[in-house]
This record gives C-alpha cells, sequence and structure tokens, in this order.
C-alpha cells in the first residue's frame, strides 16, 4: 500500500474513529484511482495531478457506474488531498476545480399501461371539437416518447400516412427519425383533418406562433385526465415521455435504443431509467429463480 494512502487511513482511524468496513471503502477507491493514475500517467498517488483526476473522475461515468458511487470516490480522493495539503505533503489540492458527478435525475412516476388506456379512452369522449386533437396528443406522446416542444412543434411534412417514421427535430436542432404507431398515426392526420388549411403544422392554431401551444397541450390532458378518473397531477408530457420509457424497458427494450428513441446526446442520461431495469431483472430472478421463494 503507498504510504500517503497508509497515513491517510491511519488518521481515518485514529481521529474520526472509522470502521473497518469504512476504512477498507476508503482504501479502494483510492488505490482504484492510484491505479489509474498509474497506468495513464505514471503518477504515484501523492501527485496525482488535476488534469489525471478529472479524467479519472470523468471515466467513472463513461465506465457505467452510478452517480452515487462515482460520487463517494471523488469525496475519498478530495478527502485524501486535503489531508496531504495539511500535512504539507502537497503544496495544492488538484481536487478543488473538479465537478461533481451529477446527481440522477428524479422520475416522475410512471402511468400504468391501463391508465394510459384509459386516459387515451377519456381523450376521445371530450367535447367533440376537443376529442380528436386530445387524442393525437395522447397517442403520439405515449407511443414516440416526443418532448412536448417536440411535439407541438411537427411541420406537416414530418409525417406521411404510408410512412411509419416521423422526422423529429430535437435539442440542438438535431434530427431523428422516430416510429409511431399506425393508431397514432391515424389519430394525428385525423385531429389535422378539421385544422385550418395553409398551415405547414401537423397541429397548428390561430395564436401567434401558427402551431398547438404547450398551454393548451398541457390542457388537454388536463381535461383527459379528469374524464379518465386520474389525478391530473400526475398527467403531463414528461410523464407520458417517461411512460414510453420505462413501458419499453419494462417488456425487454435495451439503453441504446431508448437513448435513439428519446434523442439523448448521452446514454448517461437514459442511464437514470436503470432503476426500471433493476425492478425488471428482481423481479424476473424472484419469479423464477427456484431459491428466491421460501417454499
Amino acid at each position: 500500500m503507498d504510504r500517503h494512502v497508509e497515513a491517510f487511513l491511519e488518521m481515518l482511524a485514529a481521529e474520526r474513529g472509522a470502521a473497518r468496513n469504512t476504512l477498507a471503502a476508503y482504501q479502494a477507491d483510492l488505490e482504484d484511482a492510484a491505479g489509474f493514475a498509474a497506468r495513464k500517467a505514471g503518477e504515484t498517488p501523492g501527485a496525482m495531478s488535476a488534469e489525471t483526476l478529472r479524467r479519472y473522475v470523468t471515466g467513472l461515468t463513461d465506465a457505467g457506474l452510478s452517480p452515487r458511487t462515482a460520487a463517494r470516490r471523488l469525496s475519498a480522493l478530495r478527502q485524501f488531498h486535503r489531508f496531504l495539503a495539511r500535512e504539507g505533503v502537497r503544496a495544492d489540492d488538484p481536487t478543488e476545480a473538479l465537478d461533481s458527478p451529477r446527481k440522477p435525475a428524479l422520475l416522475p412516476r410512471p402511468l400504468r399501461e391501463a391508465e394510459v388506456e384509459a386516459l387515451i379512452a377519456a381523450a376521445g369522449a371530450l367535447p367533440e371539437r376537443r376529442a380528436p386533437l386530445a387524442v393525437a396528443v395522447c397517442e403520439l406522446l405515449y407511443c414516440s416518447g416526443l418532448r412536448a416542444s417536440e411535439l407541438v412543434e411537427l411541420p406537416l411534412a414530418a409525417m406521411r400516412a404510408d410512412s411509419p417514421l416521423v422526422t423529429v427535430r430535437g435539442k440542438g436542432g438535431k434530427e431523428r427519425l422516430v416510429p409511431i404507431s399506425a393508431r397514432a398515426r391515424e389519430a394525428a392526420l385525423a385531429a389535422r383533418a378539421g385544422a385550418p388549411e395553409g398551415s405547414r403544422w401537423l397541429f397548428p392554431s390561430r395564436g401567434a406562433s401558427g402551431h398547438l401551444t404547450r398551454q393548451t397541450l398541457n390542457n388537454l390532458l388536463r381535461e383527459a385526465a379528469l374524464a379518465a378518473g386520474i389525478d391530473p397531477e400526475r398527467v403531463s408530457p414528461h410523464v407520458l415521455r417517461h411512460s414510453f420509457a420505462s413501458h419499453l424497458l419494462g417488456r425487454g427494450a435495451d439503453l441504446r435504443s431508448l437513448q435513439v428513441l428519446l434523442g439523448h446526446a448521452d446514454i448517461a442520461t437514459t442511464q437514470i431509467y436503470t432503476q426500471v431495469l433493476e425492478e425488471r431483472l428482481r423481479a424476473l430472478v424472484e419469479e423464477h429463480h427456484p431459491l428466491a421463494r421460501g417454499g
């Protein structure tokens, strides 16, 4: 073991009364970082540079470690380097400029599949002038995982009666092809049939933007939720996008495919859905493993 790491662990035990498991965790985290520094830059634990540490921390996320694990390792590195500075081993603290790993985004609670069906059915039962549009937006949001901004700004040319794909312009102006169901396509074209002619938008309006507004979209979802007996606070474009992703993963989709469908530039953003995969795998083991059940 490196002498500086050993001295740091001795300090934790003597001054902070750290438990054996805690010391073992710190040792493992620091030795992992030290191994990276030795391989990539030929640096010792007491002389790791800020650039090496930055590359190490960035690599933790790229390697698929959870933000919680990456944050724990960064915390160990910060405490270790503060100790080195306090002891005069180093004149600087290279961890001061490091950014903490992103915390996992809080996901809304998805609707159950039966609730989505109830929502769409209730949308179809709204007053005649609003029903076609309400059904169309519910179908499209749920079957494609579109963002609210992507849906309201869909041009008419993005959708064709003979194509299962829709061209979507997402964040940063990047385009992607999103498959939609025949049911959603028919609902969208039916809603468009009653709209004023001459607009380039799939869902035109008389407002300044010329297309469906996010406020109107939210109002339609709220009306459908109330009609379906669902708390309207649980229904939004983002919740339907999340339900789309969660239900796909629950039925066997992989994260890479989901990344493409959702238009995420970074797989790390899609990895917030790993909790859905974990729940599915746990249920799979509990249901099928011969030793999972007490009897």
